[in-house]
């Protein structure tokens, strides 16, 4: 497999900057011509927002935010500055949430990751990903066909069908989620089939983990997997060199401390936030509710786009204590009246019965007036009376947990 997609793939550090101080603005632009953009960016001059960390500084829309604003102006709650007569399709994901599909061609973007996967065109696409309600069958055909590959629109479920389908029509890439390709696979070993064609396979939705790779790598194939959600469409991509997820060249990812729209540094976990730069609706740092980091560096296949890790776990971390909800954004306020201190994590557990918290923070400082401080404003955040406890700089772990519930099995 050679070749990139297009050449901004491949565009040098200052050509992104310059792309970005025109994409972003007009990205923010365009999104306040929208209900709800109008009113969430009311005060924003989008002439100014031209890097990342001049928007850092705006809010973050919230998943819960959205399914609000639907519940409360159907259908889209606002969010939309295509009319709905000018729509294609309109799919509806658990929450529940509604997302709109543009009459364009790829408008989720997916021929990008499939590119890199292999597909060229011509090849066909057994798409196992669901058709119904939910867009993810039609995020990945409309990414094969503007790459001008067939589908057979298998979506998922009867296994044994599907290795019947396949065996006759021989297709050569798979996409659907990572274990279910195996399933097929087996079940066409146990029926004595052919099923030789799949060469390539593009997986997403699921854990990708090390003994399923190991798998298909002894049978010759090459499975490479991307990252993405319904309402943003492609947010990153694994190339050749396996080494990270690309961001995708149609939005802008940063990584912040969960709950919250703070940025980390480079390398450490956070919650995923996407801008999208294109697309006739755009979406201002969405909190996916995933959790991530930066890759420092280029990938080795000489794409030059910042790399994540890939998906790490949730940041929604949310949990109740003696009777109250307890929420990362309230660790991040703790923290933000302490200036200077390092990670934190809030520790919930139990004794005697009895719920319990402690707040674990990161500095050099061995102070008892600190941590009478760090309690009264845990205190008057939670109301919720914790203990502190004072760690060394780096002894919490790097997994982006701001809460930690042990008091589940």
């Amino acid at each position: 497999m050679t070749g990139y997609f297009d050449g901004l793939e491949t565009r040098s550090a200052s050509a992104r900057a310059a792309a970005l101080s025109v994409q972003l603005p007009a990205a923010i632009a365009r999104a306040q011509l929208s209900a709800a953009y109008h009113d969430l960016l009311h005060d924003v001059h989008p002439e100014g927002v031209v890097d990342l960390e001049v928007l850092s500084h705006l809010p973050v829309t919230r998943k819960s935010e959205l399914i609000r604003l639907q519940a409360e102006t159907p259908p889209l709650g606002g969010f939309n500055v295509t009319p709905m007569r000018d729509l294609a399709r309109v799919f509806a994901s658990p929450g529940p949430i509604y997302e709109a599909q543009a009459d364009a061609p790829d408008p989720w973007r997916f021929a990008r990751a499939l590119h890199a996967t292999g597909l060229r065109r011509g090849m066909l696409l057994h798409n196992c990903f669901a058709y119904h309600f939910t867009p993810a069958g039609m995020m990945l055909e409309s990414g094969a066909r503007a790459l001008g590959c067939p589908v057979f629109p298998a979506g998922p479920g009867n296994t044994e069908a599907q290795a019947r389908a396949a065996a006759h029509l021989r297709p050569v890439c798979y996409a659907g989620t990572p274990d279910y390709l195996k399933a097929i696979l087996e079940a066409g070993d146990a029926l004595g089939l052919d099923l030789s064609s799949f060469r390539l396979g593009h997986v997403t939705g699921g854990a990708y983990l090390p003994a399923l790779r190991s798998f298909y790598a002894d049978r010759g194939l090459t499975v490479l997997q991307s990252y993405g959600t319904a309402d943003l469409g492609l947010i990153a991509y694994e190339s050749e060199a396996r080494e990270g997820l690309i961001v995708d060249e149609g939005v802008l990812v940063e990584i912040v401390r969960p709950g919250t729209g703070d940025p980390v540094p480079e390398g450490e976990v956070g919650e995923v936030l996407v801008t999208t730069l294109d697309g006739p609706d755009p979406l201002i740092r969405f909190a996916t509710g995933d959790l991530s980091a930066i890759l420092p560096g280029a990938s080795p296949c000489g794409r030059t786009g910042t790399r994540i890790k890939g998906w790490m776990g949730r940041a929604d971390q949310a949990t109740k204590v003696r009777g109250m909800f307890v929420r990362p954004e309230q660790v991040a306020e703790v923290m933000r009246a302490h200036p200077g201190l390092g990670r934190a994590r809030l520790v919930v557990g139990s004794a005697a019965g009895r719920d319990t918290m402690t707040l674990h923070v990161e500095t050099t400082a061995r102070d008892a007036a600190l941590v009478e401080s760090l309690v009264s404003s845990l205190q008057g955040i939670t109301r919720l009376r914790g203990e502190i406890r004072l760690e060394e700089p780096g002894a919490l772990p790097n997994d982006g947990v701001v809460i930690e519930d042990k008091r589940m099995p």
